[in-house]
């Protein structure tokens, strides 16, 4: 009866403390961070492990649906997108509500002997994140009568599962329900990635992402505890196995990431950068750096490194020929080499590291059935074509795959072929040159089958890899306290998540239209630049003015 009470008290801390919130613009973008950071990492981390394990590769599919299904009917039906919205917020909630029986029935198990104190514990810390995020997405939407009724129904459906726990388990079975779980994460995923109080339009100069910084390191560190307390349960060993997995990547990974921002410094320094007048010397920072290379040469091999090398050459070489524009440039870049290794480049390269991390943790899982290279291929295929992804977040990737057992041409695709194979990208050439790309791609590919397997050259003490992982942790968030969680995420986005239906009529206009956050906040993400690289230099002084504010 202790947890049960314990959980109520957990739930209602969001609204006792909302005033609060919300008489400040920085303590609401600090709430807007820690619900961004917490809630969206419960589902990412905790539950779609989970969903994996008992849905497979369909429950990802029904995932996306809920994602991006209300964003498409908003588009397709402008004139009802607030019922849209609406009803994608009432689906989300009521999923919550069935997700509290399970977590009374989830306290039952706690309190039996076989089982630890730690799963209660992980559910009653969990409702933290939830009731901030129920009161704070439904309040403005019906006021405190009807959210205090749906807090209610929360608490007693959490009574329902603790006291009828025995007799309902066998109706709430996840195999029987894991796609409709799957859907209603989706949607809940697409609550938190919109803003459920519009732009924040008081902070259009973003002087209070500071305070989004430090709500979203709240936010990881209720993740982390809850992550270590869930794997004190029996019930979630498979999630005590997925965490474990991540550690370990991360720990081999760090100091090899801190040699390959000092490689970046270094290179700027000896005045190879981003603004470089020659194209090719562009393109072949584009796709290798050189810094990833340091990733691909010391945990995947010298042999994968050499080869990574040559396709890069060739296809910088041929790029440039074809006078092909780089999209998403560097439009702005600071005077210190330190700065720019170990801040601009840790702040476009840090969410697609963890992107690569998460990603490859869900589509590596056991219940994937990916073990044919062509579906691999496909798969990843899939994952670049939207997305723009940094030579640092591919070499990553390819890490991640080596790790969990992926072909070798798989493993050597997003070296060579995850920073151009994309649609902002593809736009800007022929249908000639897209051929002629995807030939020089597919024949490297062909080619890799006959390169050695991959290996580490060294094995770092376990002291070594933590040191260099507090540090690379500090280095990530700096980037989070600098830009906000929003920002920091933005750039995995194809288009600007920001920009709503339902909140802003011009949500379809051209981003050069844009002067709220949403498209003044990052510099690169813009609509690609398709100027002569001559005319490069005149074209970001001219938008310096515009941009002044970074």
């Amino acid at each position: 009866m202790l947890y049960l009470l314990a959980s109520c008290i957990a739930l209602l801390i969001g609204p006792l403390f909302y005033r609060y919130f919300s008489s400040s613009s920085g303590l609401q973008k600090g709430l807007d961070g820690f619900i961004f950071v917490s809630l969206g990492g419960l589902v990412l981390i905790h539950i779609l492990p989970e969903l994996l394990e008992h849905g497979g590769m369909l429950a990802i599919v029904f995932v996306l649906l809920g994602i991006w299904g209300p964003t498409a009917s908003e588009r397709l039906f402008h004139r009802y997108s607030e019922v849209t919205h609406n009803f994608t917020l009432f689906l989300g909630i009521g999923g919550l509500l069935l997700h509290t029986i399970t977590d009374g029935t989830a306290m039952v198990l706690a309190q039996q002997d076989d089982n630890s104190i730690l799963l209660a514990l992980g559910v009653i810390l969990h409702q933290l994140p939830v009731g901030f995020a129920v009161w704070w997405i439904l309040k403005p939407h019906l006021g405190t009568r009807w959210t205090l009724m749906i807090f209610a129904a929360q608490m007693l459906f959490t009574g329902i599962g603790y006291f009828a726990g025995e007799q309902l388990l066998p109706y709430l079975n996840i195999d029987d329900t894991v796609y409709l779980q799957a859907f209603i994460t989706g949607t809940i995923l697409h609550v938190v990635l919109h803003q459920p109080h519009g732009q924040h339009e008081s902070d259009t100069q973003g002087k209070y992402e500071y305070q989004a910084g430090i709500g979203s390191l709240l936010g990881i560190g209720l993740l982390v505890m809850l992550l270590l307390m869930d794997s004190g349960g029996h019930e979630h060993a498979h999630h005590d196995h997925s965490t474990e997995q991540l550690m370990t990547w991360l720990l081999k990974l760090a100091p090899v990431l801190l040699l390959s921002y000092g490689a970046a410094a270094l290179r700027f320094k000896l005045g190879l950068t981003p603004q470089d007048s020659s194209l090719a010397r562009r393109w072949f920072q584009r796709l290798a750096g050189p810094e990833a290379l340091v990733i691909t040469a010391l945990l995947l091999g010298p042999w994968l490194a050499l080869f990574q090398l040559l396709v890069v050459f060739i296809l910088s070489a041929y790029l440039s020929h074809a006078n092909v524009t780089i999209t998403d440039p560097h439009t702005k870049l600071p005077s210190s080499s330190l700065r720019f290794g170990f801040a601009h480049l840790v702040d476009r390269s840090a969410p697609w590291i963890l992107l690569s991390l998460v990603l490859v943790n869900l589509i590596g899982h056991p219940s994937m059935p990916l073990s044919n290279p062509l579906l691999q291929v496909v798969v990843l295929l899939l994952v670049f074509l939207p997305m723009r992804f940094c030579n640092l977040g591919a070499a990553v990737l390819a890490l991640a795959l080596a790790y969990s057992g992926w072909n070798p041409i798989a493993i050597m695709m997003p070296l060579i072929a995850a920073p151009v194979l994309n649609i902002a990208q593809l736009k800007l050439m022929t249908w000639t040159q897209r051929a002629i790309l995807l030939s020089i791609i597919a024949l490297s590919l062909a080619a890799a089958l006959r390169l050695p397997l991959w290996f580490s050259l060294f094995t770092l003490p376990e002291v070594v890899n933590l040191i260099a992982l507090l540090i690379l942790s500090g280095l990530f968030a700096a980037s989070l306290l600098r830009l906000g969680p929003r920002k920091f995420l933005r750039r995995l986005m194809l288009s600007k998540p920001a920009v709503h239906a339902h909140s802003h009529a011009h949500s379809h206009s051209h981003e050069n239209t844009h002067t709220h956050e949403s498209s003044a906040s990052h510099t690169d993400e813009q609509k690609p630049v398709v100027t002569p690289s001559a005319d490069k230099h005149a074209h970001e002084h001219a938008k310096t003015d515009k941009h002044s504010h970074h």
